[in-house]
């Protein structure tokens, strides 16, 4: 069995759901098909596909071999067009995921951009509140906020933002201003579930980072509803500052506790380490990075 031909026919037979469609684009016959699949799925001991009189479906274990597969087909291609010079133009797929709303509010136009620069690219932003596995996944390129652990991945510092405490100008008129983090017991408290259930605010005083009870009346499951309640008057949170960025530039939020806040963290664009980095890869790095250094709410 040349194992690279059957691969390439699976990938086919996917991507057109059905043998007879492949054969036709491959220009091999249905039988031939057929056996490179049956092949393949001895070879690797498993079921690629649930066929039927009427569709050609993935398992899932031919799913997640179809993603691996494309991702190899890939590099290999890169990896020939490194060796020859060509294919210097960015072109193929590129999957870029970031925090939810950072992706909505920073990363998203600058793909918009990438996009109209290089028509040859295919963009699939996916914006998540969790940790991402960039290899599992088949993510190119990916932001992460904190510090970073030790890894293989490529890490590019495109600035920093803050844990920032913030309430609306009305809510501040009407129930005061506090001056000390243990006075946010005496206020309404909305709190974000969006990253964890931890039922405390970290603060820093006397170089020493400390943490306040929250005891909220109002719990959310996402960054945004917290930040609608806030824009209402309801009470005070606590997010990052990146978030509540563009309310702060219209004075419809002000930063309360300011000299309680702790240390600034990193943002970084992450990834995957090699020899070769593809064209779309380094070209879509080199522009975010450069688009987000130039934006005031991270630097």
């Amino acid at each position: 069995m040349d194992r690279f031909r059957s691969i390439e026919t699976f990938i086919k037979v996917a991507e057109c759901e059905g043998f007879a469609e492949a054969a036709r684009m491959l220009t091999m016959s249905p039988p031939a098909v057929t056996r490179a699949i049956a092949q393949l799925e001895e070879h690797l001991g498993t079921r690629l596909f649930i066929r039927t009189t009427r569709s050609v479906r993935l398992t899932k274990s031919g799913l997640n071999f179809y993603q691996d597969s494309k991702r190899v087909l890939q590099d290999l291609s890169e990896a020939e067009a490194a060796a020859t010079g060509t294919h210097t133009t960015p072109q193929g797929n590129l999957c870029i995921t970031a925090p939810a709303l950072f992706g909505r509010t920073y990363v998203s136009p600058i793909i918009g951009e990438y996009a109209d620069m290089y028509p040859l690219v295919t963009c699939h932003g996916m914006f998540v509140d969790r940790i991402v596995n960039l290899m599992d996944e088949g993510i190119d390129v990916a932001i992460r906020i904190g510090e970073l652990p030790d890894s293989s991945l490529t890490a590019t510092r495109v600035g920093s933002v803050r844990r920032v405490f913030f309430a609306s100008p009305d809510y501040i008129k009407k129930n005061g201003m506090p001056s000390h983090p243990k006075e946010l017991t005496d206020h309404k408290l909305i709190k974000s579930m969006a990253l964890g259930a931890a039922n405390e605010w970290p603060y820093r005083e006397d170089s020493k980072i400390k943490n306040i009870k929250v005891n909220s009346q109002i719990k959310m499951n996402t960054n945004d509803a917290v930040i609608e309640l806030a824009l209402k008057g309801w009470g005070i949170s606590n997010l990052l500052s990146y978030q509540v960025a563009p309310y702060l530039a219209k004075n419809q939020l002000k930063i309360i506790l300011s000299s309680f806040e702790l240390p600034a963290v990193p943002v970084h664009i992450i990834h995957q380490e090699g020899r070769i980095v593809s064209a779309r890869v380094r070209s879509f790095v080199d522009y975010m990075a450069q688009r987000l250094r130039a934006n005031p709410d991270l630097n």
